[in-house]
């Protein structure tokens, strides 16, 4: 389907893809600009967010690269400011920053606990803290935060930095989806599960003996017996920006073939 965000602007904040493929931001902001949104391709790499903003203008769409630290408010402002500059509006926010540390509270270090919460966490705090006013101004918005099944489960992994911050995110969401609602924004997270994505190869393959190894693993643990990919995260996404989820907010959506339903 085509049109679903007919002239929306969407601001995609993590755009770019961490290594070759797709990411879960790259896929969203190629899903919004192939359904008729404007997008602002956000990220902390240059190059990544031109590379996705030029995928979209190769297939006809409309896109701009913009550079952000996301942890850095008066960045996060000046993008925000920009685009209204540029386009008017913001219609939709997707925020798909995130990192992970491994480790508990004994083996990690206090400064990647508080560097894993600024760019899990604090970064949403700062691209609502901006965004909102502009949505309040004209009346309607809808922000899509990704989280992922580890706000709700134990998905394997030794990292309570990412637990704690991904919680935290689900019910920071939930608690904008209401105190917004009666002002026509709508917040919602997407809660992906065992996925395929370049992010798993720089932050989770070390503790395999090797990516084929992770990848067999991985798979396995699926209920559907493969991991999802990034166009399931960035499809979800299109349909909680679009009007056909105009009475859907507060929601965490899990996009996991099932696995959040699992005992272990």
């Amino acid at each position: 389907m085509t049109g679903r965000l007919q002239d929306r602007i969407a601001l995609v904040m993590g755009a770019g893809s961490s290594g070759p493929g797709w990411g879960n931001g790259k896929a969203t902001a190629v899903t919004f600009a192939r359904a008729g949104a404007k997008v602002v391709c956000v990220d902390v790499v240059a190059a990544a967010a031109e590379e996705t903003a030029g995928i979209i203008e190769a297939e006809g769409g409309t896109a701009v690269a913009r550079t952000c630290d996301v942890t850095d408010s008066a960045a996060v402002k000046a993008v925000v400011d920009d685009t209204v500059a540029r386009w008017g509006r913001v219609d939709v926010l997707q925020n798909n920053v995130g990192i992970a540390k491994m480790g508990g509270p004994i083996e990690l270090d206090e400064a990647d606990w508080q560097r894993v919460m600024d760019v899990n966490l604090t970064s949403v705090f700062l691209t609502c803290k901006h965004v909102l006013p502009v949505m309040l101004a004209q009346g309607k918005g809808a922000i899509v935060n990704v989280s992922s099944v580890a706000a709700i489960r134990w998905v394997g992994y030794p990292y309570a930095s990412y637990y704690a911050s991904k919680g935290g995110l689900n019910q920071f969401t939930c608690g904008l989806a209401l105190q917004y609602a009666a002002q026509g924004i709508r917040a919602n997270v997407i809660m992906p599960g065992l996925m395929d994505t370049p992010l798993i190869r720089s932050q989770i393959a070390g503790q395999y003996a090797d990516v084929e190894s992770m990848i067999r693993e991985r798979d396995a643990l699926s209920p559907t017996g493969r991991m999802g990919d990034a166009w399931d995260v960035a499809n979800a996404a299109l349909f909680l920006a679009s009007d056909e989820a105009k009475y859907v907010n507060g929601v965490c959506l899990p996009v996991d073939g099932g696995h959040h339903l699992k005992i272990g």
